[in-house]
């Protein structure tokens, strides 16, 4: 039997955590070898790549650069080309998965059963969100998967639970508007911090920001046609991304039933915590690589029915750890779609009920 070996590409915010993740659970996910490739020899980070190896990970990087690995002590244990021609799955967490699509993923064929790509990748291929649209994902046929970004996962969770009963009346949405206030960068990254806050540009007609945009297309995948517009701002914190959302519903609600559905959907946290510094510490604290594996956070006190059919409140969006989830699922789909939901119950401890 052919081993079954998934090689991530990129070993940045999402990238790190994400080979970690896969080294720590390879034996319930089905993944006989996790590699990874590392383009840049860096000083600063070799003892992030040391780590790695030592979790059982194997490094992969380009034949140029390989004497500059070796020099700082580390052994590439195969090129690039090589690591994508054996894996069973890829995974690219770089912001240059569409290039690299057409350079070398296409070209590859049949050989590799499928690549997975992040949320700034948009057409790379099926939209995708753990625990939203699983059931539009169809085997052999869906080989190129976008894993949509963290907000927009969280607009998605938040629009399947509250605006549609964890999906059972989709057709009681009427519309979505959000405000998504970002995060200047993350607490890894030295580059982009912002001194005050930024106000986005409304740089799609129809959808604002491709967070709606992108929520758009990911529930179309289920033949679904939302009314969603998004807004973003940046904010001078590195902590986390927080939505304000507005949801339209036909039926009135009540506060008591929309908690009892938060309650029922296992992948939404709640919290009673006011703050992001209070959520983030708790992310360090307990999850893995410090995230929450959950799609979002809801703070309880900030949950609102206007008017019986207007719905309003602010989430907060773990830091990459939907995003996270939804690789390792459509990884793990692809190379067991048969039992991947019973394998993924071993993420559970990261996947929190209450913050």
């Amino acid at each position: 039997m052919a081993k079954k070996v998934v090689h991530v590409v990129g070993t940045g915010t999402i990238g790190e955590p994400l080979i970690g993740l896969l080294c720590d659970m390879r034996e319930p996910l089905g993944i006989d070898e996790v590699t990874f490739h590392k383009r840049s020899p860096l000083l600063e980070e070799r003892s992030k790549v040391r780590a790695l190896v030592e979790r059982g990970a194997q490094l992969a990087t380009d034949p140029p650069v390989m004497e500059g690995f070796r020099k700082m002590g580390l052994e590439p244990s195969m090129s690039q080309e090589e690591a994508v021609q054996r894996a069973s799955v890829v995974i690219d967490c770089t912001p240059v998965g569409n290039e690299t699509k057409e350079k070398l993923y296409l070209p590859i064929g049949r050989k590799v059963k499928g690549f997975i790509a992040q949320g700034s990748e948009f057409g790379f291929g099926k939209m995708y969100a753990r625990g939203i649209n699983d059931r539009a994902l169809v085997p052999e046929e869906d080989r190129f998967i976008q894993v949509v970004s963290c907000n927009t996962h969280n607009i998605a969770v938040i629009l399947h639970t509250l605006g549609m009963d964890n999906g059972n009346s989709p057709q009681n949405l009427v519309e979505g508007r959000f405000v998504c206030m970002r995060r200047a960068n993350d607490i890894s990254q030295d580059s982009s911090y912002v001194p005050s806050p930024q106000a986005g540009k409304h740089e799609d007609p129809d959808f604002g920001t491709h967070h709606a945009r992108d929520a758009w297309h990911l529930f179309k995948t289920l033949d679904l046609d939302l009314d969603l517009f998004s807004s973003a701002i940046k904010l001078n914190t590195q902590y986390m991304h927080i939505i304000w959302f507005q949801l339209r519903v036909k039926k009135p609600v009540t506060r008591e039933k929309l908690l009892a559905a938060v309650e029922e959907n296992r992948r939404v946290a709640v919290t009673y915590k006011k703050s992001a510094n209070m959520v983030f510490s708790f992310g360090r604290d307990h999850g893995h690589f410090g995230r929450i594996l959950s799609q979002t956070v809801l703070p309880v006190h900030s949950l609102a029915v206007h008017k019986g059919t207007e719905i309003t409140g602010f989430c907060y969006t773990p830091q990459d750890g939907n995003s996270l989830l939804s690789s390792v699922a459509a990884a793990t789909w692809l190379l067991c779609p048969e039992d991947y939901e019973k394998r993924m119950d071993c993420l559970r401890p990261f996947i929190f009920q209450e913050v």
